[in-house]
């Protein structure tokens, strides 16, 4: 197969491609950046066949606090017009949600730590998280969500938020959660989000995030099985 050119949009260091970067280099593919929090350009559609969303602490709606997020929405309307795979997860599931027309909001509950997501039918007959288990522990990091957007169908929920993950035709994905996480990528989510801590049912302790790092293999494996099917598409 020819190798894919991967576009990143990054937003903050600490939130980076995690596991998804070792899926790039093992399958040879190309990869380039659009970090916010740098000097950026944002590539034209024709310039890459996959994007790729990242998180952030940002909201969808801050326009005021950081101007390029108008650019980057535009952005992801012109992939998804292009008929390009867009792949987003937290916020970035959340820009794909607003490209497509569907209302971001503040989630009654924030979600940090290790929770479980139950799949809906659709996830699982068509094995796209090629999962035995029909509930399983993923990481989250979020405080917003979102309707699902029109004509998506709806992959999976937690006892906290309806809306964890949404695939638009056959090649865009909205995820809530964080599949990609390495153990870097964790502590690097502490130390920058430490004070999002607080407690509650929904929010666990760096000491309860760090003691079930156990589920990461997991996690990732379930990328790689994502990542492969779009590749198939």
């Amino acid at each position: 197969m020819k190798p894919l050119r991967i576009h990143c949009f990054q937003h903050v260091e600490y939130e980076n491609l995690g596991c998804i970067y070792n899926w790039i280099i093992k399958n040879k593919h190309n990869i380039t950046y659009t970090r916010f929090f740098e000097n950026y350009t944002i590539p034209k559609p024709d310039d890459y066949d996959w994007l790729i969303v990242m998180g952030g602490p940002m909201g969808v709606y801050d326009t005021d606090k950081f101007s390029w997020l108008a650019e980057e929405k535009n952005a992801i309307k012109q992939a998804i017009a292009n008929d390009k795979t867009v792949i987003g997860i937290c916020l970035g599931s959340q820009l794909i949600a607003d490209a497509l027309g569907a209302e971001v909001y503040k989630n009654p509950e924030k979600e940090i730590g290790w929770f479980d997501i139950t799949l809906k039918d659709l996830a699982k007959n068509n094995n796209l998280f090629n999962s035995e288990q029909d509930t399983f522990k993923v990481f989250h990091w979020h405080g917003d969500t979102f309707n699902l957007p029109v004509g998506a169908k709806h992959l999976a929920f937690s006892n906290v938020c309806t809306n964890q993950a949404f695939l638009y035709k056959n090649n865009i994905l909205g995820l809530q959660f964080h599949l990609e996480v390495t153990e870097l990528s964790i502590k690097a989510m502490l130390e920058n989000g430490i004070s999002e801590l607080t407690g509650g049912g929904s929010i666990q302790s760096g000491s309860q995030i760090i003691k079930q790092q156990n589920h990461i293999q997991y996690n990732n494996a379930l990328m790689f099985s994502i990542l492969d099917k779009f590749r198939n598409i």
